[in-house]
C-alpha cells in the first residue's frame, strides 16, 4: 500500500485528489492539509510514500515546502509531486531542483495523477506530458554537459528514451512499440544505469542534450 499526503489551500481539489486516489486499491491517503508548512509538519510525522503539494499555499508554498522534505541536504528525503493550475517554467525547474519527482497540471486526466502518485512513490520522475517538451527544450542547453555512457543504447532503449523525451507515458511507450509495459520499465532501466541518471526526467534531459530529440 503507498501513502500518500495531500496539501492545498482549496478544499475541492484537497476533496477531488483524495476521492481519485482512495479509489485505487493500492493507495492510501494518509493526511489532507491546506498549507505547506502543516503539509512539513505531518509529513515528517507520518513518512508518508508520497507528499502531494499544491505551489501557491499559505504560511509555506509547495517549493519551499519540497526543499524542506526533498532537497539535497535532506537525510531521508520524502518522494514529493508538485500538482499545479500554473504552468511557469520557473516553478517547474526549482520544483525539481528542489528535489520533486513530478509536476503535474491539476486539469490533468485521473488516470495520468495515479500514474505520477505511483511513480513518485519508487522515485521515478513524471511530468505533466504537456510540458514535458518545452520544459526540456529550455532547460537542456543551460545544464551542465551530458553524462557519459557507460555502454551504448541498443536500438529498442534509443527507442524508449526518445518517447520519454517527448512526454510519453510508461503506457503510451509501450502501445506505441507494441510492447508490454513490464518491458518499457526495464528498458527505461537499462538506460538510466547506463546513463548513470536516476529518474525518467534526466533521461529526457540527455536525449535533448545530445540532440537525439530535436524540435521540430
Amino acid at each position: 500500500m503507498t501513502t500518500v499526503l495531500i496539501a492545498d489551500d482549496q478544499e475541492m481539489v484537497r476533496s477531488a485528489f483524495r476521492m481519485i486516489l482512495d479509489t485505487q486499491p493500492d493507495l492510501e491517503v494518509v493526511a489532507v492539509v491546506a498549507d505547506g508548512r502543516a503539509a512539513v509538519d505531518e509529513a515528517r510525522r507520518l513518512r508518508p510514500d508520497v507528499c502531494l503539494l499544491d505551489i501557491r499555499m499559505p504560511v509555506l508554498d509547495g517549493l519551499e515546502a519540497t526543499r524542506l522534505l526533498a532537497g539535497p541536504e535532506v537525510a531521508d528525503p520524502r518522494n514529493v509531486l508538485i500538482a499545479t493550475t500554473f504552468d511557469l517554467d520557473e516553478y517547474v525547474h526549482r520544483a525539481l531542483h528542489n528535489g520533486a519527482c513530478g509536476f503535474l497540471l491539476k486539469d490533468s486526466s485521473p488516470n495520468l495523477l495515479v500514474e505520477a502518485v505511483r511513480a513518485a512513490a519508487t522515485g521515478t520522475s513524471l511530468i505533466s506530458p504537456s510540458i514535458t517538451v518545452r520544459l526540456l527544450r529550455h532547460l537542456a542547453p543551460a545544464r551542465a554537459e551530458a553524462p557519459r555512457l557507460v555502454e551504448p543504447l541498443t536500438e529498442r532503449e534509443i527507442a524508449v528514451t526518445r518517447l520519454v523525451a517527448e512526454g510519453k507515458t510508461n503506457d503510451e511507450v509501450a502501445r506505441s512499440l507494441f510492447v508490454t509495459l513490464a518491458t518499457v520499465k526495464t528498458h527505461l532501466g537499462n538506460v538510466q544505469r547506463k546513463l548513470g541518471v536516476r529518474n525518467r526526467v534526466e533521461v529526457a534531459a540527455w536525449a535533448w542534450r545530445t540532440g537525439l530529440c530535436t524540435p521540430g
